[in-house]
């Protein structure tokens, strides 16, 4: 006969109980069988498992009570009857139901991903099943963080929809309402600096213009505090040490709509540094600490100068390999007098060896090529400062987004580490398949493909193929960086072009040209180089226009033939470079410098005789800690000229070596290449034309009364100049990840091009109306810019730009375009 009847105890939590408690009748006997029902998902086996009592064991309260706890300690039961019939032992009970689905409505602050890892973490997940006393936790929780950040009207909702099976839906609803705005920010307790000082200082603000897009009055209880001690550090910075924020309080308005913050301060009275003092193990090197020590005696405290002489000791002492050193200022503070005694004890702790250097993320990039640029050694002791000049190494190849490194000390030593550099790859090629667009240039089609790390070696090549429009042409590059394990570089190169300069907007003439060139690099130290290279050029001028300043190109070397005959030139070329570059990165540099000048010449014995120099240099200036905000400068200087004579006559640049500006890389805002002089012509006014003995129409000589001048494109020149300042910003609604990877500037761009050597004051005995239009086609003395927006970013087929911009001063319209979008440009 069933005896129904349960146990009764005060311990154990959810156990149901009727009838007569069992706590007054019960009495200790032998369990000859254990039968538990209501079993689904957990096997007898588990659950058996679980109890402390077997068949055989002689039941009595203590271990009943044990038992029951053990069973709701396995997580799997939610509620548990036990009885007795006989000496059979029976427990009846309600298994958890397995949670099948989590669904989250009406969430904006926070993401689906944050709220599925928080709830794993606590064990809530998908095939688990539910603890449904975890809950009320989680909705406490979850509604905490929304009062965090000022939403006192968020309401979290946990909802449990039953399913067959003993499965449940888990469905969070979230009514996150409005958030409460700061009304005001009040300060108690100050008198040395004002309210609006201290205001200025805090990232939680009462008032936001309307011209700030992105400022917002949002009480958030994290930021609350990261000012309080931005308002520690300010008065800590100006001498007041013993300043203190004394309480604060929030209080909300009815509506629970605005928030009203007031900030109690203790400012206290200015110190001076009486002394500073240097103490413990100075590791040997105490008149180099003195020597390098900023804090002075009979000076203002300043909490910033102690902090970075902690941080610059810290730094010395890593570069002699020690790795882990304590450096702290234990001030004695003289509150009669307000001075303070400043105490810096070092402890350098044991000096630190290099066991092994390791690499991580490098999925293509060799190993070899990494440990190539270290300067840290293996079996050397850890210096600081020569892990940190191998990290902007890496850096500058231009191959890595970010370079990271850490130390690990290794396990049963204290003298021993381990260095990794953890990088993440970015493409080190372009791919110029491309597209081009610009308002006035139109769709120009190319294809090229480069990669500074080939297969992951290191070695830099490059194969390009245009068949544009106004281009065909074909060039092989190669060059290995480390030839030489000194660093000592061999590069080359095999092209072939056919140029049709009248397709491309300039001023007609037709160039077939091929050539071989090889060079080496020479490393100087780490952050100068010089290049040298040979070569040889071969160039086929043909249809070109009769244009006054190509006139006296064609009088030197035509000799004697038509005007329409091809010229043919053999050059052999020889080069020499220099250059610098102290820039933390490769790619989207925001620190340090760069500077190069080339120079080319073509050596006696070629068919022409000319130079060209060429130097660009590039500074930016960080204007954050976070290197966030960045300003840039840039510049480029060339000019090229002919040197000695051919046929008693001067030789000059040829016209197809000039320089051009405008375009993408300077004078944004302009079309391509149509900065600078122009061609002219000059015409005879068919009434007044004498005839030509040559046949050729009308000659030149005569009544200069009767010639005009017409104008067509940009022929370039054989000097350059060009300047840009940008500013470098955030770009606006990026996520930090890609931050490396995406770059937005503002700029202001300016330059020209001129021809030196072309003298146009020869035309003066021209009518004055034509002298002054021709001389408005020189573009003398005039300086072009522009000013606009830069947007560039990196992709799988390499750096892409899109620049938007407006000319501030120009030729006319037909030079300028809004906007220009590129692929495969160099940054």
């Amino acid at each position: 006969m069933r005896i129904n009847k349960l146990f009764a105890s005060m311990l154990l939590v959810g156990a149901a109980f009727s009838g007569n408690s069992w706590a007054e009748t019960f009495q200790p006997f032998k369990v000859t069988d254990i039968q538990v029902e209501g079993l689904q998902r957990v096997a007898l086996g588990a659950a058996l498992l679980n109890l402390p009592v077997k068949v055989g064991d002689t039941l009595d309260e203590l271990k009943l009570q044990q038992a029951i706890k053990s069973l709701y300690a396995s997580g799997n039961f939610e509620n548990i009857q036990v009885s007795r019939e006989g000496d059979v032992l029976l427990i009846q009970v309600r298994e958890r139901p397995t949670i099948s689905a989590i669904t989250f409505d009406g969430n904006k602050d926070i993401k689906e991903e944050q709220l599925t890892q928080s709830l794993n973490d606590s064990g809530v997940k998908v095939g688990e099943s539910l603890d449904r006393t975890m809950l009320s936790d989680i909705e406490k929780a979850l509604q905490d963080f929304y009062y965090g950040v000022g939403k006192y009207g968020a309401k979290v909702e946990a909802q449990v929809i039953n399913l067959p099976r003993n499965r449940v839906e888990l469905k969070f609803k979230f009514t996150e309402g409005l958030a409460a705005e700061i009304r005001q920010i009040n300060f108690v307790g100050n008198q040395h600096f004002s309210d609006e000082q201290l205001a200025d200082l805090l990232e939680l603000k009462d008032f936001v213009a309307w011209w700030n897009l992105f400022g917002e009055r949002r009480y958030q209880k994290q930021k609350l505090q990261a000012d309080l001690e931005t308002l520690k550090t300010f008065y800590h910075n100006h001498g007041y040490i013993r300043f203190d924020v004394t309480s604060t309080q929030v209080s909300m308005t009815p509506d629970r709509k605005g928030l009203y913050i007031t900030i109690n301060v203790d400012e206290g009275e200015q110190y001076k540094v009486k002394a500073v003092n240097l103490t413990g193990d100075l590791a040997g090197r105490e008149d180099v600490l003195k020597t390098i020590l900023p804090l002075k005696a009979g000076g203002q405290y300043n909490g910033a100068d102690v902090t970075f002489t902690e941080e610059m000791y810290s730094k010395f002492l890593g570069r002699f390999g020690y790795a882990y050193p304590e450096v702290k200022t234990i001030p004695e503070i003289d509150d009669e007098n307000k001075e303070v005694t400043l105490n810096i004890n070092v402890n350098p702790g044991k000096r630190v060896y290099v066991r092994s250097i390791n690499f991580t993320g490098n999925n293509i990039t060799a190993d070899e090529v990494m440990r190539r640029e270290l300067r840290q050694m293996e079996g050397a002791w850890l210096n600081s400062a020569l892990v940190e000049q191998s990290k902007t190494r890496l850096n500058r190849l231009g191959y890595f987004e970010t370079v990271d490194t850490e130390t690990e000390k290794v396990a049963g030593t204290d003298d021993l580490v381990d260095v990794l550099f953890k990088v993440k790859e970015q493409p080190s090629g372009s791919f110029n398949a491309g597209i081009g667009y610009g308002t006035a240039s139109g769709l120009s089609l190319q294809f090229g493909i480069s990669q500074s790390n080939f297969l992951g070696s290191g070695k830099q090549a490059g194969i390009s193929l245009n068949t544009n429009k106004y281009s065909k042409s074909i060039n092989l590059s190669y060059t290995d960086p480390y030839f030489t394990k000194d660093g000592v570089s061999l590069g080359g190169s095999v092209f072939w072009s056919a140029f049709d300069a009248n397709s491309a907007y300039l001023e007609r003439y037709k160039n077939n040209s091929y050539g071989v060139m090889a060079n080496l690099g020479f490393p100087i130290n780490e952050t100068n180089r010089i290049n040298a290279g040979v070569g040889y050029r071969h160039n086929t001028i043909s249809d070109a226009s009769d244009y006054e300043q190509a006139v006296r190109f064609y009088d030197i070397y035509r000799n004697g033939n038509g005007k329409d005959s091809d010229l043919s030139f053999d050059n052999f070329e020889v080069s020499l470079g220099w250059t610098r570059s102290t820039l933390d990165r490769g790619t989207f540099p925001t620190d340090g410098s760069s500077q190069r000048l080339n120079g080319r010449m073509t050596v006696p014995g070629s068919d022409l005789r000319f130079f060209k120099t060429d130097f660009e240099t590039s500074f930016y200036f960080p204007l954050t800690r976070s290197h966030s905000f960045v300003f840039l400068t840039r510049a480029r200087l060339a000019y090229g000229n002919g040197y000695g004579t051919f046929n008693d006559n001067d030789q000059i640049l040829p016209f197809w070596e000039n320089y051009y500006t405008g375009g993408s890389s300077y004078l944004r805002g302009f079309k391509s290449n149509s900065v600078g002089p122009r061609a002219f012509y000059m015409y005879r006014d068919s009434a007044n034309c004498a005839p030509d003995p040559s046949g050729d129409g009308c000659s030149l000589p005569g009544d200069v009364n009767s010639v005009y001048v017409s104008s067509s494109r940009s022929i370039g020149g054989n000097a350059l100049a060009t300047a840009s300042i940008e500013l470098i910003v955030p770009t606006p609604f990026l996520d930090e990840a890609y931050a490396n990877s995406v770059r937005t500037s503002f700029f202001v761009d300016a330059g020209n091009v001129w021809d030196t050597e072309f003298n146009y004051e020869s035309y003066q005995t021209l009518p004055a109306e034509e002298f002054a239009r021709l001389a408005d086609y020189s573009d003398a003395g005039r300086i072009r810019s522009s000013w606009g927006m830069n947007l560039q970013w990196l992709s799988p087929m390499g750096p892409m730009v899109f620049s938007l911009a407006w000319p501030i001063k120009k030729f006319d319209d037909d030079d300028t375009e809004i906007f220009s979008f590129n692929i495969g440009k160099t940054f």
